[in-house]
């Protein structure tokens, strides 16, 4: 019962970084681009090769595979939003994320191939460590830094309050000479390399897999709705919320009820709390 506990706690803090993910994207586009669970898989995909398949330390590794996960946020950003966004279709960034998304994972499975493979360890420990073993609370550590350092980022730094400005009113941050394209495609980056950091960081517990990033970008994503859209506190709490839910689920009931449980705790807070569990309700102007 103890390690389903700590099973769904660092599964959770692997949605929750996702949702943050999302949240970062959110704040400068109104977009919630579904490549995001692909920058976690890339993250993992590319750890994994540079490790067992290069032979490189994950000291040289980590950063890596960071910028990897930065340079395909801002070309997600470049090739599925930006032109979407000037054409005044406010919702086709659906199909055009998608579209980039579904490329990616079977670029990645022609590559790398359709298997799931051990990710390898990245601090020398014994494999009888049981509950403290680094793949739980690597992820979960990972969690709680970056939950704090965004918090820390938007509210401290000139940079984040520009994030929060172009995020209130892209228009009037344009007229006081905000570069509006710039700033998301920094935003862009920044997820990209959080979402590769967490898919590096819990790669032991889920694997070096192809197909993570559309089960990643899903569950980020009802963790978001779960927590609140634009709230990291949210998105943490959420993210470890539907962690343990499916932890216990699959323990008691099995593995295919795990998705169940995962949509049934989206509808929940849809139709009690739709704004989420820290998320603030928005007035529509009419």
């Amino acid at each position: 019962m103890l390690n389903t506990f700590v099973t769904g706690l660092a599964t959770g803090a692997l949605y929750a970084i996702v949702a943050m993910v999302f949240n970062i994207m959110y704040s400068t586009s109104k977009v919630l681009s579904l490549t995001t669970g692909h920058m976690a898989m890339l993250g993992g995909v590319f750890g994994a090769y540079m490790i067992s398949g290069l032979g490189l330390s994950a000291w040289i590794a980590l950063p890596m595979a960071v910028v990897i996960g930065a340079v395909f946020g801002f070309l997600t950003e470049f090739i599925a939003i930006r032109r979407v966004l000037r054409s005044g279709n406010e919702h086709l960034w659906v199909l055009s994320t998608l579209a980039l998304g579904t490329i990616v994972q079977h670029l990645m499975a022609l590559w790398w191939g359709t298997e799931p493979k051990p990710f390898p360890r990245l601090i020398a420990q014994d494999f009888s460590s049981g509950l403290w073993d680094q793949k739980y609370w690597l992820p979960i550590a990972v969690a709680v830094i970056a939950s704090l350092g965004l918090s820390w980022f938007y509210r401290r730094t000139l940079l984040g309050r520009v994030f929060t400005a172009v995020a209130e009113d892209p228009f009037a941050a344009r007229a006081r000479g905000v570069s509006v394209d710039r700033i998301r495609s920094m935003s862009f980056a920044m997820a990209g390399a959080l979402g590769a950091l967490a898919g590096f960081a819990a790669g032991q517990l889920t694997f070096a897999f192809f197909a993570l990033g559309m089960w990643l970008t899903l569950s980020g994503f009802i963790a978001l709705a779960a927590g609140g859209l634009g709230s990291n506190l949210g998105a943490l709490v959420g993210g470890l919320l539907l962690g343990l839910l499916s932890a216990f689920s699959t323990y008691f009931f099995g593995a295919e009820y795990q998705q169940t449980v995962s949509v049934g705790l989206l509808l929940l807070v849809l139709l009690v709390k739709p704004a989420g569990l820290f998320g603030k309700s928005v007035a529509r102007p009419v």
